[in-house]
C-alpha cells in the first residue's frame, strides 16, 4: 500500500497508530517536515491534549500553512479532527479553517466529561470513508470537545446530544474517535482511508 506520513503534532500516541497501519500492510513515517508532508500520498493528523497548544506547535513548526495547502487525502484523528475546523472553543483559538464550523465543549447534562469509552456511530451520509461501517457500530472515544452536526458531517454520535463523529470536506476528513483503538471498525475506517 502507499506510504503515509503521520504529522508529528506533539503529544500524540503515534506508536499505536503506526502499529494499526502496519497491521493493514501500510508503511507510515512520522514527520514534522513540511516538504515530506506535502509530498506524501496520504497524511494523518493525530492529536491529543489542548487545542491552543497543538495549534501553537503546528505554527512553530511551520506546518499550519503546509496543511492548509494539501490536496491529497488527510485524515484528522480526535484533536486532529478538531483542528481542521475554523473555530475552537478550547483556548479559545482559531483552527486551520479547512472545515467550516466551531468545535465546542461537550455539555451532556448529567453524563461525565470527558466522553470516554465505546459508543455507537449513526451514519448520516454514504461515503467511501464509511464503506462497510454501519449505524450502531461501536468505536472508542476520549474527548471533551466536539463539532456539532453540520454540512460536513458523515456520521454522528449521541452523548447527551448529537455531535460529529466523522466529517469530510473536500480532501480533508476527520474522526472524533480513535480508529487505532476501535478494533474491527477502526481498522476498516483506516483501510477505507488508504483506498481513497
Amino acid at each position: 500500500m502507499s506510504e503515509l506520513v503521520i504529522i508529528d503534532s506533539g503529544g500524540a500516541n503515534l506508536a499505536s497508530l503506526q502499529f494499526a497501519l502496519q497491521r493493514l500492510g501500510a508503511s507510515a513515517r512520522v514527520s514534522s517536515d513540511a516538504g515530506e508532508i506535502a509530498a506524501a500520498p496520504r497524511v494523518l493528523l493525530p492529536g491529543v491534549g489542548a487545542a491552543a497548544d497543538a495549534m501553537d506547535r503546528l505554527r512553530d513548526r511551520g506546518l499550519h500553512d503546509c496543511i492548509r495547502r494539501l490536496r491529497q487525502p488527510l485524515l484528522g484523528i480526535c484533536l486532529g479532527m478538531q483542528l481542521l475546523y475554523t473555530d475552537l472553543d478550547e483556548g479559545p483559538c482559531r483552527g486551520l479553517g479547512l472545515i467550516p464550523g466551531a468545535v465546542r465543549r461537550l455539555r451532556p447534562g448529567d453524563l461525565p466529561v470527558p466522553h470516554m469509552g465505546w459508543n455507537t456511530l449513526q451514519t448520516l451520509r454514504a461515503d467511501p470513508l464509511l464503506s462497510g461501517i454501519g449505524a450502531e457500530d461501536y468505536v472508542y472515544f476520549v474527548h471533551s470537545y466536539a463539532a456539532p452536526v453540520g454540512d460536513a458531517t458523515l456520521a454522528s454520535c449521541g452523548y447527551g446530544g448529537e455531535f460529529t463523529a466523522v466529517a469530510r470536506h473536500g480532501n480533508f476528513s476527520g474522526v472524533q474517535f480513535h480508529p487505532e483503538r476501535s478494533a474491527r471498525v477502526g481498522a476498516r475506517l483506516l483501510r477505507n482511508f488508504l483506498e481513497l
